[in-house]
């Protein structure tokens, strides 16, 4: 039985019947030494009572969903009758929530075969940081085990989870371009900032740094694709940023890996391992390169020179 008793780790109920009223419930965790990557990505429209559920694993070997370890997103799902504190998807996602917004077991059995087998546990190592009153993000260490392909790989690393709810149309310009950044060194050492291009480059709107134990949000910050691939994926990210303690921080980031896909209709990313050197500390995280469906057929294309 679960013990969640947050209102944050359950379903919200929706403030209007609008069919694309959405909640997302996303985990996301690495094996740095292997250069190897996973995530689980639910996405409810609740009001339509159907669900995608997605479980990617990818590495330096590939970057697209047809070619990496393994990627398999189904929709229409049907929403099950359970609480999302205690909850089984018809993909093989199972979440439980243990200690209300601390705590989450979290398991994954490929649906199709034996290819993939996710065990893991989530601590958290910060609070969550909450983006208005709809959207939250939270670093935390991953433990465990996935078996992919019949090899059984440890986990043991910090990653990330965040959780949406809202109207979330998948009709124009939607994100156009974004960034969304972070990396933990131990519960006291990280950085997290999601960034959209305004016109002058990418900027903070959202974010959180920790030094020497002490959290604050992040007051400004800027995001810098220093150097991209021959597809247009980044290779080099730099963040430079202030928190609201008045600290400055500098991260530099080098990309492992890359899986490029649609996590919705509208978004499209680039999602990458990375190595950051941040004031000195070598720890690791993601970054994402976010872009609207439009805006990411015209950057590229404009990229490859199409």
């Amino acid at each position: 039985m679960s013990t969640a008793g947050h209102p944050d780790d359950e379903f919200h109920p929706p403030t209007s019947n609008d069919p694309y009223w959405t909640e997302t419930c996303w985990f996301t965790f690495a094996v740095p030494e292997r250069r190897l990557s996973g995530q689980l990505y639910p996405f409810f429209r609740t009001n339509q009572k159907v669900c995608a559920a997605a479980a990617y694993v990818w590495d330096e070997s590939g970057d697209q969903p047809w070619n990496v370890r393994y990627a398999k997103n189904f929709w229409h799902l049907p929403i099950p009758d359970q609480p999302l504190s205690d909850i089984t998807l018809a993909n093989g996602i199972h979440y439980r929530c243990t200690a209300p917004q601390q705590s989450y077991e979290l398991t994954y059995d490929d649906p199709d075969g034996d290819d993939l087998h996710i065990s893991l546990t989530y601590e958290a190592v910060a609070r969550p940081n909450y983006l208005g009153e709809s959207h939250l993000d939270q670093p935390g260490r991953y433990r465990g085990r996935i078996v992919l392909q019949g090899e059984e790989i440890p986990v043991d690393a910090y990653g990330f989870r965040d959780r949406s709810w809202g109207p979330r149309p998948q009709f124009g310009e939607g994100y156009g371009a974004g960034g969304y950044s972070y990396a933990t060194a131990g519960p006291g050492h990280g950085f997290h900032t999601i960034t959209m291009d305004l016109g002058q480059g990418y900027q903070s709107i959202h974010g959180y740094h920790m030094r020497d134990g002490e959290w604050s949000k992040v007051a400004d910050a800027m995001r810098t694709v220093a150097e991209r691939d021959a597809h247009g994926f980044p290779r080099r990210v730099e963040i430079s940023g202030t928190d609201e303690r008045g600290r400055s921080f500098e991260a530099s980031g080098r990309c492992l890996n890359h899986i490029a896909l649609h996590l919705n209709p509208n978004l499209f990313t680039v999602n990458s391992l990375t190595e950051w050197d941040l004031d000195g500390v070598t720890c690791f995280g993601e970054d994402h390169d976010n872009w609207s469906a439009p805006g990411a057929r015209r950057f590229f294309r404009a990229h490859a020179g199409a």
